[in-house]
């Protein structure tokens, strides 16, 4: 269900990517014209936009059931502790993949959520100033911040994440299948 559900997740994301521009200029508010223009002059923009937001709670809350019943089953002893830990990647990058959707209509509510994210992460300690820096693209967020944000939820964590279930998988079918109560 999960993997159907980051089908969908695709599909309708890349119909979004189509309307939707990661404009740097906070004056004119483009993203959020964009996001406008997407739920009432696009052709099924608001059905597509819902599919993918609904699909994306869905998705956590699937990720999350089924990482309940590994945990229930025991199916994350061994020789499963490898595909175990996997999977809790997989749930970490479900999760930054849902927070950074959530930041994209760059709306107050937005702004604020990347805000507090961001000042969390800068209280890490030894690297979470640097970190911060560089997730902000600045002292503060503003026009940097949305472009990071942007590539980090179209690009680089679902790349990550067809390459951890693909090793998800692959364990799977290594480990003799899906198990049941041990």
């Amino acid at each position: 269900m999960s993997f159907f559900l980051f089908t969908i997740l695709t599909i309708t994301g890349i119909y979004l990517m189509f309307f939707y521009r990661p404009s740097v200029d906070l004056q004119s508010a483009q993203v959020y014209k964009d996001m406008q223009d997407l739920s009432q002059a696009i052709t099924f923009g608001q059905l597509v936009r819902n599919m993918h937001r609904w699909a994306a709670h869905l998705m956590v809350l699937t990720v999350f059931l089924h990482m309940a019943r590994v945990f229930y089953h025991g199916a994350y002893k061994p020789p499963r502790e490898f595909n175990w830990v996997v999977g809790v990647n997989l749930l970490q990058i479900t999760l930054l993949l849902s927070f950074t959707g959530y930041l994209l209509p760059w709306d107050q509510l937005a702004i604020w959520a990347v805000t507090v994210g961001t000042n969390m992460m800068g209280y890490t300690p030894v690297f979470g100033r640097q970190v911060k820096f560089v997730l902000v693209g600045g002292l503060e967020v503003g026009p940097p911040t949305l472009i990071r944000w942007y590539v980090l939820h179209v690009l680089a964590l679902p790349f990550i994440a067809v390459l951890l279930m693909a090793v998800h998988f692959w364990r799977i079918r290594k480990d003799g299948g899906i198990s049941g109560p041990l």
